[in-house]
């Protein structure tokens, strides 16, 4: 009988070193993948009434039915690297952005995999601005096409921040972590990690983006439903540079 033929992985993180497939051959300066799972927060008031809701204020917490749908993500989380993508390394560490359905999203999963909850403003949604509490249709009512400009990339909302300004911050979270990551390697062992960030639809949107080094017009095409995952696996140096980008999921429903 011929032996079973299996297809490669797009990547894998195997505590061994976790060499990707797609890593170029001639690179000996890799350390392990680090992966990033995105989680967006549950629904909230604003989600259900289809408000933009931004990082111009704290709130809102999320609603009942959205922290059912945050408790069903954190059992996704902790379900990687033991029942799902068991080529992943489970996820250990979690990081939230300072908005109050974020916290609650991450304090979710902290409790899920045991891990205390860090906060970082670079995971923030955007700040939307005076466009804060909105409707998509008042925007357009008061600002005409405004709102087509600043989905497209070309403009800030009053106010507010464009999507390049969102990604240049998260990108920097991106990096620290990379290198953080890429310091461990070197010093306490070359073995994968992944990481749970609670964040945010635009914040999401702008590593996925990035990612696929898409321009900022077409990131409006991205949609992750609330208390989705999307996972980015980095291949970085010994030196914490990000050399490679794998997207492994975008928005994968958790219930």
């Amino acid at each position: 009988m011929a032996p079973e033929q299996v297809e490669p992985e797009p990547a894998s993180s195997s505590a061994s070193g976790g060499a990707s497939a797609f890593a170029p051959s001639d690179r000996g300066d890799l350390v392990a993948p680090l992966t990033l799972v995105m989680v967006r927060h549950g629904v909230t008031p604003m989600t259900l009434e289809h408000r933009f809701s931004g990082s111009g204020v704290v709130g809102p917490s999320l609603t009942s039915a959205g922290r059912v749908q945050v408790a069903k993500a954190a059992d996704a989380v902790h379900q990687i690297g033991r029942r799902t993508w068991q080529d992943l390394p489970s996820v250990d560490r979690v990081v939230a952005s300072p908005m109050t359905r974020t916290q609650e999203t991450g304090a979710a999963i902290g409790r899920r995999v045991g891990a205390h909850v860090e906060t970082d403003a670079r995971l923030k949604e955007v700040d939307f601005g005076r466009w804060e509490g909105l409707t998509a249709q008042e925007i357009v009512a008061r600002d005409g096409g405004a709102l087509l400009q600043w989905r497209d990339g070309e403009v800030a909302p009053p106010g507010g921040e464009s999507l390049a300004q969102v990604a240049v911050r998260v990108d920097g979270l991106v990096a620290d972590l990379a290198a953080e990551h890429a310091r461990l390697c070197v010093s306490d062992g070359d073995h994968g990690r992944s990481i749970a960030l609670a964040s945010h639809a635009v914040a999401i949107k702008s590593v996925v983006g990035l990612s696929l080094e898409a321009p900022e017009r077409r990131w409006s095409r991205l949609w992750p439903s609330p208390a989705s995952l999307t996972i980015v696996q980095l291949r970085v140096t010994t030196d914490g540079t990000v050399a490679e980008r794998h997207l492994l999921c975008v928005g994968a429903p958790t219930s």
